[in-house]
């Protein structure tokens, strides 16, 4: 069971990183932003270090208002927030055409929370590659409270450096997480080099659209915005992210950025027009509480310095991606599958 209460969020903020030293470590992942002046170059050469600190500081929020799922999905009318996420998980499995007993690797796979549904729902054995060690714990108790740690585990590593042997998995996804990566034609070689011949890759990637102009001042204070908020070292572009996973060596079946015709917008969870009961902590209201809990317990010394400037940055954040989705210059739902050959 995910963690839910204030003092859960407040106890869990910092992640790994020692309480008296959350303040500093806030300092310095907003200087690697675009946002506050910081290059891109930066953000590529020391992305190990920037993720982590992202992912240290952010768990705590992400998990106190989505749950053990930390990713956005297409959404029908009459759909609530916490289906639609569990029939995006589906939707992967059934493309990859998963079947009991497969070995399957999760790319980035956060606290585990599709990992552990994608394994039950396909009856296959998961193992969640993520570099952060707080999420990796989390991860670990979430999947003994499941009942899931004989097939489900965790491996703590960097994806473009993976630990495995060459053809060790049938499948292999990724959700919302190799946007981190600071190369993808490096992170998308790796995951060929371990996934079987003949096997599939899919994933769901943060992108930029072709509606996105680089000479938009607006358009690039949104980029910086979810860059800044989501520990990403930059935000590719469609095109790029498919042309990359075929320079990797993949054949792609098919490609299709969702965002199109989800019937309800992606970002409505967390969109400042629209209230619910069931995702109330997502939406702006919830969002304002959370951030006035969060300066009290910071001010009475329960949550760590820096703690509110976390919450700060994760609401531009949805600012910049509520603003993103509406102007449609930007998705988190470009799909793509892909084979890898079964000769080279």
């Amino acid at each position: 069971m995910s963690k839910s209460g204030a003092l859960d969020l407040a106890s869990g903020l910092g992640g790994k990183i020692n309480k008296e030293e959350v303040k500093s470590a806030v300092d310095e992942y907003e200087k690697y932003h675009g946002y506050y002046g910081g290059k891109e170059e930066a953000r590529k050469s020391n992305y190990t270090d920037m993720v982590n600190k992202y992912y240290d500081l952010a768990t705590s929020f992400y998990e106190y208002g989505w749950g053990e799922s930390f990713h956005f999905a297409h959404r029908w009318n009459g759909e609530s927030l916490r289906e639609s996420i569990k029939r995006h998980e589906h939707f992967l499995a059934l493309q990859l055409g998963l079947k009991p007993g497969m070995k399957v690797l999760d790319v980035g796979c956060g606290i585990g929370g599709p990992l552990r549904e994608i394994a039950r729902f396909s009856s296959t054995s998961v193992t969640g590659l993520n570099n952060n060690e707080y999420q990796i714990t989390r991860g670990k108790e979430l999947n003994r409270l499941a009942g899931v740690s004989g097939t489900c585990d965790f491996v703590k590593a960097d994806f473009m450096k993976m630990p495995f042997d060459d053809n060790t998995f049938d499948s292999v996804y990724a959700i919302e997480a190799t946007c981190h990566a600071p190369d993808p034609v490096g992170c998308y070689k790796e995951i060929y080099r371990v996934l079987k011949p003949g096997q599939c890759f899919a994933v769901y990637e943060w992108c930029i659209t072709d509606h996105y102009d680089p000479n938009n001042a607006t358009h690039k204070r949104i980029k910086d915005e979810i860059e800044l908020g989501n520990g990403l070292p930059d935000i590719r572009s469609t095109r790029q992210c498919l042309q990359a996973v075929k320079d990797a060596g993949f054949e792609v079946v098919w490609d299709k950025d969702l965002a199109e015709d989800s019937p309800l917008p992606w970002y409505l969870p967390l969109d400042p027009s629209r209230f619910s009961v069931s995702s109330f902590r997502l939406t702006s209201v919830g969002r304002m509480i959370t951030h006035t809990m969060v300066k009290a317990l910071e001010y009475i010394g329960l949550a760590p310095q820096g703690s509110e400037r976390v919450s700060n940055f994760l609401e531009k954040a949805a600012e910049g991606l509520v603003e993103g989705g509406k102007k449609e210059i930007f998705t988190p739902m470009y799909f793509f599958l892909a084979r890898k050959p079964l000769s080279e």
